[in-house]
């Protein structure tokens, strides 16, 4: 199946790619990213060094993923996402004569996406926190702290207002009775337990 990589694509040294990924135009790949296979890296995008991405992720276009970031298989991240990793960065030094080092120092607080998670577009994902299975982050939202796995965060800074199912639709809005739920479009079943935690009772094929 072989490795797509666009012409104007810019790879460093060192970068891992699986079978079937394909690389769009004028993407940039820092030196030590590790990215699986059948992946899809959208145009302008940049990923930085020793970033690791699962299998199956789709990255679509002008997306920043910095350093110490770690996404598992099967994440959706929509066009103009941007990752963080510094909460209190600055570009020099005190006496501002010497600018600061861009390699990661105890400044750097990573981020990791867990499987099959969905980010919209034109998100800001903070650092030091993640987002957790399938749960699915909305258009134009500013992730500030650690996302439940299933669970729908929207605004700034986003907040769970509901969770989803595997396949995409909302379960249900919260708040919501602790209980089990049932996916309207596949019947998938899903436990709700005190603080909102949500369990699947039926795996889907």
């Amino acid at each position: 199946m072989g490795v797509r990589i666009h012409e104007t694509a810019l790879i460093e040294q060192d970068v891992v790619f699986g079978e079937g990924t394909s690389v769009w135009d004028n993407v940039h790949v820092r030196h030590g990213a590790r990215i699986g296979e059948q992946c899809i890296i959208g145009e302008k995008s940049y990923i930085a060094y020793d970033v690791v991405i699962g299998n199956r992720v789709k990255i679509n276009a002008m997306v920043y993923i910095c350093a110490a970031v770690t996404i598992e298989d099967g994440v959706m991240i929509s066009a103009a996402t941007t990752f963080t990793n510094d909460r209190f960065p600055r570009a020099t030094m005190p006496d501002l004569k010497t600018l600061r080092s861009s390699a990661p120092d105890e400044h750097t607080l990573p981020t990791l996406v867990r499987e099959g998670a969905t980010i919209g577009a034109g998100c800001t994902i903070g650092n030091d926190l993640t987002i957790g299975r399938w749960a699915m982050v909305g258009m134009g939202s500013v992730v500030t702290r650690t996302v439940p796995d299933f669970h729908l965060v929207l605004g700034s800074p986003a907040r769970s207002v509901g969770f989803v199912c595997k396949c995409g639709p909302l379960v249900t809005k919260f708040p919501a009775a602790p209980g089990v739920y049932t996916c309207a479009a596949c019947d998938a079943r899903y436990r709700l337990d005190a603080g909102d935690l949500v369990t699947e009772i039926t795996p889907r094929e």
